[in-house]
């Protein structure tokens, strides 16, 4: 194929198959006994994929777990080789997927440079020239020299960051590292991201974080089984898939476990939207409610009613009560409703679980807990904030001059 400075990724016809084991032979005796086979079916991860991806874009790719987005991103680094069609790509690549894979354990922070380096395909020269702001960029002088066997995971990630994007490619593929290290490399990771993208680098990005890939990209393509539902803008691309998620979760529900002695029970935890019915998607600044709808067999005096949101990644973002909100409930029996209106809801976009429990008044004895009850989906709305995080401030802004 004739290279083409319009293009910077050409996928035709990709299809990437493995083998999935049954029972592999683990020994001589098995491997006699079955004259060398093991049994084993075929898997498609990817299944006759088309791509162009044009150059100075921000392209994203999404979709479930198994739906074949890292598998694509390691055959446009070469890592993996397709059983059918080709991947082309124009100009120096760098991938930025399993950061350090290059690196050996018993080398120095420095050697490893060096070596990581010449695997990207810089030259030595080009590597002594850049070695300083490697350096400096990875916050590691003082340990440069040390054995990269002797690093904390944090170290080695980020040393492993600063040699790949030093490279300056004409295209870069990341898979789920957008947040590497701590808050201040974070910092100079996005620092560098932005000078890419307005130096019309091509970047492809393979990431669960729905509102990362909205701000972050130009396009995105959707996979689902290997094959691509949809390549558009991002977020007309975004939203049909999480409309599709959705439909999906209404079907099967959400599952979780539950613990308690069950004097009460919660049977069913609602999300309602701004018009008072159920749903699995709003927006930021919405009136949103938490209903919890429960069951007493007898009498219980002064039950407290709870629930718990976290985040997909398990960060826990809050946890009222209605003791701690100075509700008294007085003595319940049979069935009822408890709501938690919130308005404005102030969580950032992004996926969030919900989990509710029923307690005695000291909270000592758990009649009833419902973990993971249910999920939905924050979409972006007001205000509206690029830059991530899990809660808006809903602060205002005053600018005067001296």
């Amino acid at each position: 194929m004739t290279p083409d400075s319009s293009t910077a990724v050409e996928v035709s016809g990709l299809s990437k198959r493995f083998r999935l084991y049954h029972d592999r032979n683990q020994s001589l005796k098995a491997t006699l006994l079955r004259r060398g086979r093991a049994r084993y079916e075929e898997f498609w991860a990817l299944n006759g994929v088309d791509l162009t991806i044009p150059t100075g874009v921000t392209f994203g790719l999404v979709g479930e777990n198994g739906s074949g987005k890292s598998t694509l991103l390691k055959c446009m680094a070469r890592i993996l080789q397709p059983d059918r069609g080709s991947v082309v790509v124009n100009g120096r690549m760098s991938a930025l997927l399993e950061l350090g894979a290059g690196f050996h354990p018993e080398l120095s922070g420095r050697e490893n440079v060096y070596l990581n380096g010449s695997i990207l395909g810089m030259s030595r020269a080009e590597v002594d020239s850049r070695f300083d702001d490697i350096v400096a960029f990875s916050g590691l002088e003082r340990f440069i020299d040390t054995p990269v066997k002797t690093y904390s995971s944090g170290m080695y990630v980020r040393l492993g960051f600063a040699v790949a994007i030093s490279a300056e490619p004409d295209v870069l593929l990341v898979d789920e590292i957008l947040a590497v290290g701590d808050e201040q490399f974070q910092r100079r990771c996005n620092e560098r991201f932005a000078e890419l993208r307005a130096a019309g680098r091509t970047i492809v990005v393979v990431s669960h974080s729905l509102s990362a890939v909205r701000s972050l990209c130009d396009e995105v393509a959707w996979l689902e089984h290997g094959v691509v539902r949809m390549v558009g803008p991002a977020g007309q691309t975004i939203d049909r898939y999480i409309d599709e998620v959705h439909e999906d979760r209404a079907v099967v529900g959400e599952g979780g476990t539950r613990w308690g002695s069950g004097e009460a029970r919660i049977n069913e935890v609602h999300v309602l939207g701004p018009d008072g019915e159920e749903t699995t998607q709003v927006r930021t600044g919405d009136r949103v409610t938490f209903r919890l709808v429960y069951e007493v067999a007898d009498e219980v005096v002064a039950p407290v009613f709870g629930l718990a949101l976290h985040t997909v990644d398990g960060i826990h973002v809050t946890g009222p009560n209605t003791r701690e909100a100075g509700v008294e409930i007085g003595t319940v029996t049979g069935s009822g409703i408890v709501d938690l209106v919130v308005d404005p809801l102030l969580l950032l976009p992004g996926t969030y679980d919900v989990s509710a429990a029923v307690t005695d008044r000291a909270a000592l004895q758990m009649y009833d807990y419902r973990h993971l009850a249910r999920r939905f989906d924050v979409d972006p709305g007001t205000p509206h904030e690029t830059y991530g995080g899990v809660v808006s401030l809903n602060g205002r802004w005053h600018v005067s001059r001296s």
